[in-house]
């Protein structure tokens, strides 16, 4: 019991990122080692999330698409698996499912929440801030009660169940969900690249494959060779439209304000409420509650009457959406601009929602550019090469790698928003910054999806031809062609399917079948 009490608190802990700011703790990396840790092999539990991490890599919520729930399917099929002895093949065949039962729980929850916008508003009628603030956190409470409670009892009422049945399993049945868990990261890799593939930067996904396939050369490597590639050819295409030398900051017109009114530890109490923003995430607004909780402490400071707050609540409890990462540039601009309209009559707040609304979209394909298809890449490549071999060194490395550069850049684009404001974009526009960082972000991200494509997806052929003294193993005539070429052909036939808006689930579903299938044929091992 005590066992599966901790179990719970790990899956509710999980389900808890939306208030700590979509660090990645709630992936089956960082989860899998903790419940490993509770049942007293983490070494397996390590593996088993390694594992997990592979297939469900391209598992994230971007826009409106709410993928399978890899909190709740990975630690209850770590768990199970883990319980029964079986090991990761069992948990691939496990988490599939969960998470897609799961994800219906939470597109429920997503759904429901749309009841709490009326309340939003006559609180926001009332100017009444501490009401939004309360409501937003309750909210975000919910989910990790709700699906806490789901995995207690999925423990209580499966675990024996589940051990029993597990037993009965034969070892054919197990080579093949083994064989058809090697398939699965696949997908995920099929996933990324319809974010980021198109012909400018195809070559380098093809450079990283090589360089893995033919060199040899570790993760690690080919991601520093990624960067310096990413460097010098951003550098050569996209020359600024102006020097640095001509890029003016005219203080008057860059600085809103005259004298700063927001304290550092004001603007820094925006960065820490913007780790909220997804906290009430719903399919009417959003994440308009969170952007609303995110710049509370500005407003307080700015506005000293009820009719004042209660206008500023209003405006920002329209729809917002954006990436996480990108979020705390247009809340510190916002927090300048509400400011500049505290201080002059004549300013036009319409052009307050303009400006997020104009932000959301391009600073959303930039940043979930960069961090889901660079750094969740490069941190995912190094975790899961230590992680895959039960090092406990590859969970920790995957979220200092990713979380470094984004709580860093997070916190600085705070400041940089509201103490240049506008002007700020402006600048960025006449030294083509974007276009730089969302080039080079694909260049690094389409090599390292190369790379793992080569190193992580372990699927080969065991046919041969001939008999006696002379057998041919087909592999190895593959290998004298393109090294690791089914793992690239599979890789590329599911980015297809996905290309023709296939759902994940049933090319998930078709994967496990396949490689199922191929290992029972003996076509595939």
């Amino acid at each position: 019991m005590t066992s599966y009490l901790l179990i719970t608190l790990i899956a509710m802990f999980g389900h808890s990122e939306d208030f700590l700011g979509t660090t990645l703790l709630s992936r089956p990396l960082v989860l899998g080692p903790l419940v490993g840790l509770v049942l007293g092999d983490m070494e397996q539990g390590v593996i088993i999330g390694a594992t997990l991490e592979l297939i469900f890599m391209g598992n994230i919520k971007v826009g409106a698409a709410i993928p399978p729930d890899v909190i709740t399917g990975g630690v209850l099929s770590t768990a199970f698996a883990i319980i029964s002895g079986k090991g990761a093949p069992v948990a691939l065949a496990l988490a599939l499912p969960i998470s897609i039962l799961a994800e219906m729980i939470i597109s429920g929850l997503f759904v429901f929440r749309a009841v709490f916008n009326k309340k939003f508003t006559e609180y926001a009628e009332e100017g009444d801030y501490r009401g939004i603030q309360r409501l937003h956190i309750f909210s975000g409470l919910l989910k990790p009660l709700l699906m806490g409670i789901t995995t207690f009892l999925a423990l209580q009422l499966g675990a024996d169940v589940m051990k029993s049945f597990l037993d009965k399993i034969p070892a054919w049945i197990n080579d093949g969900l083994r064989v058809a868990g090697n398939m699965l990261p696949a997908l995920g890799f099929a996933l990324l690249l319809n974010m980021m593939f198109n012909k400018k930067v195809a070559p380098y996904f093809f450079l990283g494959f090589v360089l893995a396939s033919y060199l040899k050369l570790p993760v690690i490597a080919i991601g520093a060779l990624g960067v310096i590639a990413a460097l010098i050819i951003t550098e050569m295409t996209h020359k600024s439209a102006i020097s640095d030398e001509e890029v003016e900051y005219d203080t008057d017109e860059a600085i809103i304000k005259p004298a700063p009114a927001l304290s550092k530890k004001i603007i820094r109490s925006l960065f820490f409420r913007s780790l909220a923003l997804e906290a009430n995430f719903n399919f009417e607004t959003w994440q308009n509650s969170g952007f609303a909780y995110s710049i509370i402490p500005a407003l307080k400071k700015i506005y000293s009457t009820k009719e004042q707050m209660s206008a500023a609540l209003k405006r920002h409890l329209q729809f917002f959406n954006t990436s996480p990462y990108g979020s705390t540039l247009i809340i510190g601009i916002i927090a300048a601009m509400e400011e500049q309209k505290s201080k002059s009559e004549d300013f036009d707040e319409e052009s307050i929602n303009s400006v997020k609304l104009g932000l959301m979209g391009p600073l959303a394909g930039v940043f979930d550019s960069l961090f889901w298809g660079t750094f969740k890449v490069i941190a995912a490549g190094v975790g899961i090469s230590f992680a895959i071999k039960g090092n406990i060194l590859g969970p920790v490395l995957f979220l200092l790698i990713f979380n470094l550069p984004h709580l860093i850049l997070r916190y600085n684009l705070t400041f940089m928003g509201y103490n240049l404001g506008t002007k700020f974009l402006q600048n960025l526009a006449k030294t083509n910054v974007m276009d730089k960082l969302t080039l080079g972000s694909s260049i690094l991200g389409l090599m390292m999806i190369g790379a793992m494509t080569a190193t992580l997806i372990n699927i080969s052929t065991p046919i041969s031809f001939g008999t006696g003294g002379s057998v041919v193993a087909l592999q190895n005539i593959l290998d004298q062609i393109i090294p690791n070429i089914i793992p690239l052909s599979l890789t590329f036939l599911t980015f297809y399917f996905v290309k023709k808006n296939v759902k994940p689930t049933w090319l998930l579903l078709g994967l496990l079948l396949a490689g199922f299938l191929g290992s029972i044929i003996h076509i595939l091992k």
